[in-house]
């Protein structure tokens, strides 16, 4: 696997639902025409260096944060990376989890979160220390619920496909049947639930879950649909 196929697979793996292309030209027109959350570059591609990609989408007024990525470590590389619009530089060789850490500090700040506690109404979700309140009282979850509701909180109002969740959970290794991320959540709303921060996490049948917020109209579950969920419970987590 190359490189641009080993960070995609960093980036599926931590959640991310990823695009990749491996021509500057190609990056300059996927930025252009779609909306992206987040791009990350090479510096050194096979048809130009990253630094035009970064000067050119935008001079065309695309406002997508960049992280740079590139194996020079002189401080003139940062320097005309930032001067030309990128958001952040990593050095490499890097750890995962620390372009994973950048990527997700980026997101913070572009969506308005700039702190490492986020808020959806009575929730409280803390980055750092991975603890769960509803109206400061903690909520207890296991590793798995709290890596699914984080998920949830950063792309809070977009929809995520059970694929996604796997992708995050497991990282596409000894992944279990799709019908455990059903299990997670339903067990996910009823502690919710309990802590009175029930109705937050909607269900958009044939496409996955979203998070919205608490005076966003809930979307229709059919009772059959409920009670299927409900039913959940007799699966192990």
């Amino acid at each position: 696997m190359g490189a641009v196929g080993e960070i995609a697979q960093i980036m599926k793996s931590a959640g991310f639902t990823v695009d990749h292309v491996a021509a500057g030209e190609e990056a300059i027109e996927m930025l252009r025409h779609y909306d992206y959350d987040l791009a990350v570059l090479e510096l050194m591609l096979r048809d130009m260096e990253g630094y035009e990609v970064v000067r050119r989408v935008r001079a065309a007024r695309v406002t997508t944060p960049i992280i740079v990525l590139s194996s020079l470590t002189r401080p003139q590389a940062k320097v005309k990376a930032f001067s030309v619009g990128a958001d952040d530089y990593l050095t490499k060789p890097f750890d995962a989890d620390e372009l994973v850490a950048r990527m997700q500090a980026i997101l913070r700040r572009s969506k308005g979160f700039s702190e490492p506690t986020l808020r959806i109404g009575s929730l409280c979700l803390s980055l750092d220390s991975r603890e769960v309140k509803v109206d400061e009282a903690p909520v207890h979850l296991t590793g798995k619920e709290y890596a699914i509701l984080e998920l949830l909180v950063l792309r809070k109002g977009m929809v995520l496909t059970k694929d996604a969740f796997l992708n995050h959970l497991y990282g596409g290794m000894d992944e279990p049947e799709m019908k455990i991320i059903d299990v997670f959540i339903c067990k996910l709303r009823k502690k919710l639930q309990a802590a009175g921060a029930g109705n937050l996490i909607t269900t958009v049948w044939g496409r996955g879950y979203m998070l919205r917020e608490p005076n966003q109209r809930p979307g229709v579950e059919t009772a059959e649909q409920v009670s299927e969920l409900a039913n959940l419970d007799q699966f192990a987590a």
